[in-house]
């Protein structure tokens, strides 16, 4: 009974943990969802639909720019919506938007660390006319086409680093961190129990290899959790070009700069539309910029990733414990 008790508790802790693919069941509906009889569909009905609307805007405000802007949207969108619900993605996504609520009171102090060292240089882009006459220049499909390549671009350089940690985890696979790692787990007891029995001629190295879409997982789960933070650095950003612009950008001053006419607010003279794009252009550069840096920085990775790697080396540890274990229950019950 409690060999049927663990082994049918830890799958729904992996997925409460936003790690579907550790399941079978759910690595296989993933699997089947990236045949080609099942994307080939969806792709050339994304494609129409993207196309007609991109026509269909273009055609109502006569500015050719919202159809690349409609089409990256509905691109995206479409992407979003099959990952969550065909590839299973969407325990990743829930665990993470929970682990960043979780966060939220740490905000401030991210914030204080990460800020100085990027307003050190993001500022004096900030006061400078050739930005605020580039940055106002952009209608809205343009700019948001910009946000989307400096996305791009950021997300690419992670799909790139983060497999690299996760073999870095995956290496390191002992005892005494599977014993750490099972803590407060449905198979902490059994698996205690084996390390205590068989702790020295177990090989665990072998069961921390996470190869296919289980190492696609952990990458997934460090993506999203980076990228959360990572934005809620750029909105505090964000937040602080619109603050600062307010007390020291003057309308004529804006007005100077942009070479044209500025948008403001009603009795908030340095509030303006301008104002906002000129901080929304920062503030995703500024994402981008600590993207890079968290990875390829020591002192930003050693503060803003460690609690990610904590968490990667336990999820490693955990499914390097409970393939052990189940191979122990089998050995015995053969």
């Amino acid at each position: 009974m409690r060999d049927r008790a663990w082994r049918r508790d830890i799958e729904p802790w992996f997925v409460r943990n936003g790690l579907p693919y550790f399941v079978p069941s759910e690595r296989a509906l993933a699997r089947a969802a990236l045949r080609p009889r099942r994307t080939v569909p969806v792709m050339l009905l994304v494609a129409v639909a993207a196309v007609g609307g991109a026509v269909g805007l273009t055609w109502l405000t006569g500015q050719a720019s919202f159809a690349p802007a409609t089409l990256t949207f509905l691109a995206v969108l479409a992407a979003l919506s099959y990952g969550l619900t065909a590839l299973r993605a969407r325990p990743i996504l829930g665990w993470a938007l929970r682990r960043t609520r979780a966060s939220l009171r740490q905000l401030l102090p991210l914030v204080t660390r990460a800020l100085p060292l990027l307003l050190l240089f993001i500022t004096f882009l900030f006061i400078n006319a050739e930005v605020w006459e580039l940055s106002a220049s952009l209608d809205g499909s343009v700019l948001w086409l910009t946000l989307v390549l400096f996305g791009g671009i950021a997300v690419l350089f992670l799909l790139v680093r983060l497999p690299e940690e996760v073999d870095r985890v995956d290496d390191d696979i002992d005892v005494a961190l599977v014993r750490r790692a099972v803590r407060g787990t449905p198979i902490e007891g059994p698996a205690t129990e084996m390390l205590d029995r068989r702790g020295e001629e177990l090989s665990l190295q072998g069961y921390g290899d996470v190869p296919g879409f289980e190492r696609w997982n952990l990458i997934l789960v460090l993506l999203v959790t980076q990228v959360a933070q990572v934005l809620l650095l750029a909105v505090s950003v964000l937040v602080f070009f619109v603050v600062f612009g307010g007390i020291v950008m003057t309308s004529q001053v804006q007005q100077h700069w942009t070479g044209g006419t500025v948008h403001h607010l009603p009795y908030l003279d340095n509030l303006s539309v301008e104002l906002l794009q000129v901080s929304v252009f920062l503030a995703a550069f500024s994402a981008l910029y600590f993207t890079v840096a968290v990875l390829t920085d020591e002192t930003y990775k050693e503060q803003f990733f460690s609690d990610v790697l904590a968490e990667l080396e336990r999820a490693v540890g955990v499914r390097a414990g409970y393939l052990a274990l189940r191979a122990d229950s089998d050995a015995g019950d053969g």
